[in-house]
């Protein structure tokens, strides 16, 4: 038993580095591309920037009908059995799917311009812009589908060198038309980036599947099971980003722009921060998850180790990041980023229950439980909503980050409920120790940032993140051979090394 736990801990390290690692450097690219542009746009430009794609984001989610999340699943099948008739076909379901599903949004974006436009903005007429998002929502839906056929034939070295690409293109297109066009260059750089992003992804998935000459939209009636399986995945979409577009267009209506753009930079550098953590979970933990769903213990047993390793590597990046945001903001976009320190520190927080609640969520999703997981989704949305516009009134940014501290709360204690009753779950003794070694000391960094300052803070800082780190990898240590993995790793490519110099 000693061995096999060791073996899970080994496994959910191994794959929670490989795809946090490539996350921590789409991170670092990324971070020089908002660097650029927060000093060429400046928080109204990004303000601006985050209402566009909110509105894409938003009418992508009602449009795609699921297929780049449901299609994974079919595609998988057939690709273990080694079937690759049905394969190829499958693939052509998809692809037809796809790009139904993004035509129907871009028809969508150019009929709902006008109201978009209205509804968003109190000045100017933006009619034209929602209309031509359009065109990247057909660009969207189409690279949902080549992703899906990539993700389901296991081809996941392709999807990292794919997003890593990506990202150094987003670059080279967004700094040269904002240093010329400036504000005016947004819409024109999203259209551009997303035509980039599908180029990208379809060469390769064509490269692998190429696609039939003609399109047989005869195909259509093959996924319905598919188009079936996807709505609840549609309709928690639209929940999300018919969310983030209220919060968006609210703060942009009863205060401004630039308010709207340290919103946007507070809330995705938490996110982002944390998702090097929690993007092995769609990838390498769900699957682990839906093979043992009906054997409650062994559920049990996946949830809580995989809640642990996530606890104890994203703890003492938080603490650092609290304690670090008065340099980091300045630095990764600008001094006029600043009043938004308070907000993504009080942020910060909501992720230690994050981490505490996401590994849950995806028992329902394993179990199938598509309308059970919209409700509890729906739920989230709703009180975060509504959190925000009540903090926000009484304490402007800093209430907006102590509304998605609070919304986490919210979702920690409906989700972890819900899987108690209904499937059993039960969190372990030692998930409860380690949160709340670590939670103490993050609430403790916070603390610092109010009552602390100068070379205290620092030096108090400093002792609290390594205390939280020493921790992490002491216990890492003692429950995963990982370290004596890459001990031996070390030491023969050392020894390969002397050989080689030994035979020049």
């Amino acid at each position: 038993m000693r061995q096999q736990n060791d073996e899970n801990y080994d496994h959910i390290l191994k794959y929670t580095g490989i795809f946090g690692g490539i996350q921590g450097l789409n991170i670092l690219v990324s971070l020089v591309r908002n660097k650029l542009v927060a000093l060429l746009l400046g928080p109204e430009g990004m303000g601006l920037s985050s209402l566009f794609t909110t509105t894409s984001n938003m009418i992508s989610q009602a449009t795609n009908m699921g297929i780049s999340i449901s299609s994974v699943r079919q595609l998988s099948e057939w690709y273990d059995r080694g079937d690759r008739a049905r394969l190829l076909h499958f693939v052509g379901v998809v692809r037809a799917w796809s790009l139904l599903t993004g035509l129907v949004g871009l028809l969508l974006a150019m009929l709902l311009g006008p109201l978009l436009s209205r509804f968003t903005f109190t000045w100017g007429d933006h009619s034209l812009h929602f209309m031509l998002l359009g065109v990247l929502v057909l660009t969207t839906a189409l690279t949902g589908g080549e992703t899906a056929i990539l993700k389901g034939t296991r081809q996941l070295k392709s999807l990292a060198v794919i997003q890593i690409v990506v990202i150094v293109l987003s670059l080279f297109i967004a700094v040269p038309v904002y240093w010329l066009f400036g504000q005016s260059g947004i819409v024109p750089v999203m259209i551009l980036s997303g035509i980039a992003v599908l180029l990208v992804t379809a060469w390769r998935s064509c490269r692998l599947y190429p696609p039939a000459l003609s399109l047989q939209f005869s195909m259509l009636g093959d996924g319905l099971a598919m188009v079936r399986l996807g709505i609840a995945f549609t309709l928690a979409g639209i929940a999300g980003s018919g969310a983030d577009f209220l919060i968006r267009s609210y703060l942009n209506n009863v205060a401004d722009l630039e308010v709207v753009g340290l919103y946007n930079v507070g809330y995705l550098l938490t996110m982002t921060y944390a998702g090097m953590v929690f993007s092995a979970l769609e990838t390498d933990y769900f699957p682990r998850l839906s093979a043992v769903q009906h054997d409650v213990m062994a559920t049990n047993q996946t949830v809580n180790r995989q809640m642990e390793v996530s606890l104890l590597l994203l703890s003492p990046m938080l603490a650092a990041l609290i304690v670090a945001l008065p340099v980091l903001i300045p630095l990764l976009f600008s001094s006029r980023f600043l009043p938004v320190v308070a907000m993504t520190q009080v942020a910060a927080l909501a992720m230690y229950l994050k981490v505490l609640t996401l590994p849950v969520a995806y028992i329902t999703l394993a179990r199938g439980r598509s309308v059970a997981f919209l409700m509890l989704e729906v739920s989230y949305y709703v009180v975060l909503v509504a959190l925000v516009v009540v903090c926000f009134e009484r304490w402007g940014l800093l209430g907006a980050g102590v509304a998605l501290l609070l919304a986490h709360l919210f979702d920690y204690v409906i989700i972890n409920g819900f899987a108690y009753k209904k499937y059993g779950y039960r969190c372990s003794v030692t998930v409860f120790r380690y949160a709340f070694v670590q939670l103490s000391l993050g609430v403790f960094a916070y603390v610092l940032t109010l009552v602390a300052s100068g070379t205290v803070y620092w030096l108090l800082g400093a002792v609290v993140t390594s205390l939280s780190a020493v921790f992490s990898l002491q216990v890492l240590r003692s429950k995963a051979h990982l370290w004596e993995t890459l001990t031996r790793r070390f030491q023969r490519q050392n020894r390969k090394s002397s050989s080689t110099s030994t035979r020049l």
